[in-house]
């Protein structure tokens, strides 16, 4: 007989692999749910259900049998070379559809409590303000729409049902063995060339991934966490300027940030191919998460320079093993 009562889905992923983790070492009973039999590196013990692609199809029949609390991690992220004529559809496939059949199907199984890891992209990828919840929600991605879409299909879903959701929007998540923005500017910093943001004055929240786990898990068992929908980050928005000097600091070098303008670094982003990472660099996404800290009593665990510091020399010591 099945004791495991937490459905993770996205388990392999970069957070849901720390999430395990964390889940494994508190001694929670749980599940995940696979796409495929293949699986590197899962914990001893833990129960795993095969699903198959996740979209309007997915039979979650098996994977939700005897489970009480779903953590819904899996989705279609940015995926780079996808051709423009048919990303929407696939990320509505799979992030809208799917999330929505997974939740029917959650509402036939009485699964108690569905939480969902949604982005900080639902809510837009630059913006001069603090974002709060009570932030419209103006996406400028086809990810950041197919999140809101999401979320709406959830709050519409359970309202008139016992099963309670929480929505979690993260913003930029990094942390070891997370290939993406944080590590493309880990290698500028790491080759010791002068980079050209020293007059940058924005603000931009992150999240170190073992904070954000954290803050799953927290979610998962809090009653103030029920029917809400939270912003999360770690306890400092960052300058870009600041970003690289911490940075530096964990990779034991000396930055050399000079000002040059934001015109002609949007235009080489675009002769690059590199807009997306060079407005992330020049522009403010700063956000308040004091509902969350305020209704479940929580602190990151892990301040800014300490995540940090661990996603630096994480990148240093894969550096020293290629080399």
């Amino acid at each position: 007989m099945s004791s495991a009562q937490i459905l993770v889905t996205g388990a392999t992923g970069f957070i849901g692999r720390y999430l395990l983790k964390g889940l494994v070492v508190r001694g929670l009973p749980l599940r995940i749910a696979l796409r495929q039999t293949v699986a590197d590196h899962l914990p001893l013990g833990v129960e795993t259900a095969i699903v198959g692609e996740i979209n309007g199809l997915t039979n979650w029949q098996s994977a939700l049998s005897g489970i009480q609390s779903v953590v819904h991690l899996a989705g279609r992220a940015h995926v780079l070379n996808d051709d423009p004529k048919t990303a929407a559809a696939k990320f509505t496939q799979t992030n809208v559809e799917g999330t929505a059949n997974l939740v029917r199907q959650c509402l036939e199984s009485e699964v108690q409590r569905f939480i969902f890891l949604s982005s900080i992209g639902a809510m837009g990828t630059t913006c001069k303000q603090r974002l709060t919840e009570l932030s419209v929600c103006q996406p400028d991605t086809r990810y950041g729409w197919s999140k809101l879409q999401a979320e709406r299909a959830i709050a519409e879903l359970t309202q008139p049902s016992q099963m309670q959701h929480t929505i979690i929007r993260p913003p930029l998540v990094y942390g070891p063995k997370n290939p993406g923005n944080m590590e493309r500017l880990l290698k500028l910093i790491d080759r010791g060339l002068p980079l050209p943001f020293g007059s940058v004055r924005n603000q931009r929240s992150f999240i170190y991934v073992e904070n954000l786990v954290d803050a799953i898990i927290a979610c998962l068992d809090h009653p103030n966490a029920l029917g809400q929908t939270f912003l999360v980050s770690d306890s400092s928005a960052l300058s870009t300027p600041e970003l690289i000097r911490i940075l530096a600091t964990g990779l034991g070098k000396s930055p050399v940030l000079f000002p040059c303008p934001p015109s002609f670094l949007r235009l080489l982003g675009q002769l690059t191919g590199r807009s997306g990472m060079i407005d992330r660099l020049l522009g403010s996404l700063a956000i308040n998460d004091q509902k969350f800290r305020n209704l479940l009593g929580w602190q990151p665990p892990y301040p800014v320079t300490q995540g940090l510091q661990a996603t630096a020399d994480w990148y240093r010591q894969t550096q020293q093993t290629l080399s």
